[in-house]
């Protein structure tokens, strides 16, 4: 991956999104050759030049200023995520590439209290690759207890997220509506991308997904973006059945995701995550497991 092409294909994705009576653009009953809105047209749409709009999307523009940003942006119809999502692509552009392998992500004292003090509310924090740096017992038995609760003692065999949603049966068979959560993650995986281009670890991951899995590959092409939020999946936990959870996303200042499981109180759902959870704690008590091991 890198900066230009990431912007390019960002751009053309996008465009081709857009069909001409969405944006007012007279087709005169033409047959059209392209899916989507041409060049020119976007170009016209944006008021910047055919030529200028050609480079940006072959990777041989860089410095578009704020203006034609928030010109395209427009254009392009694009929501809050995905403007940001332009902005960094676009700046990306102007930086040198990193030559450094990135250095190992750390989950901060602030965010291990944080974790701990939720105790009976599933936690996991996920970093920008999707990789699990930490969880919570409720959070391990959620989303992964069919791993084992030490691995996070080991950064080298970190989970990651994106390889279970789409790699690993039991982390798949957990969502009645696969595709929704896969989607997210997609989504959210291509924010990051846009944010560290030269990540080569990002690249491998992204690599590795396109090649193992036919689904990923397509999604990824999709180039939607997503940015934190909340979104209520059904889960179907081999425990304890059918659950509606609540995956609510926070960020922190190192670009680390907390996602935090909730269901609504007094309900059903509320009753199996109970149910769940209580059994979690029990089968650990008197052996309590570290969330990562301190560096």
């Amino acid at each position: 991956m890198n900066a230009r092409g990431q912007l390019g294909d960002f751009l053309q994705a996008r465009r081709s999104q857009l069909r001409p009576e969405d944006t007012g653009v007279a087709t005169y009953g033409e047959r059209r050759r392209v899916r989507g809105l041409r060049r020119e047209e976007l170009a016209l749409l944006a008021g910047v030049s055919v030529s200028y709009y050609s480079r940006l999307e072959q990777g041989q523009a860089v410095n578009a200023s704020p203006e034609v940003l928030d010109a395209l942006a427009q254009a392009l119809r694009l929501d809050d995520a995905e403007r940001r999502h332009l902005i960094e692509l676009a700046a990306g552009t102007r930086r040198r590439p990193a030559v450094r392998r990135p250095a190992p992500e750390r989950v901060s004292l602030a965010v291990r209290q944080l974790v701990a003090t939720l105790g009976d509310v599933p936690v996991v924090v996920l970093g920008r690759r999707a990789d699990v740096l930490a969880w919570n017992t409720a959070g391990h038995a959620l989303f992964a207890g069919h791993l084992a609760p030490e691995i996070l003692q080991r950064p080298s065999q970190y989970p990651n997220m994106a390889r279970l949603v789409f790699l690993d049966t039991h982390t798949r068979d957990l969502y009645a509506d696969w595709p929704s959560k896969a989607r997210a993650v997609v989504a959210t995986l291509r924010m990051a991308s846009g944010q560290h281009p030269d990540d080569p670890l990002m690249a491998a991951l992204v690599g590795e997904l396109t090649v193992r899995s036919p689904e990923f590959a397509t999604m990824w092409a999709d180039h939607r973006v997503k940015a934190g939020g909340d979104t209520v999946y059904q889960m179907r936990h081999p425990l304890v059945g059918a659950m509606d959870v609540t995956q609510q996303t926070l960020r922190t200042e190192d670009g680390q995701s907390v996602v935090v499981a909730t269901t609504e109180p007094g309900s059903a759902s509320h009753a199996a995550m109970t149910l769940l959870v209580h059994g979690a704690v029990t089968t650990r008590a008197g052996a309590p497991q570290p969330l990562a091991r301190r560096e």
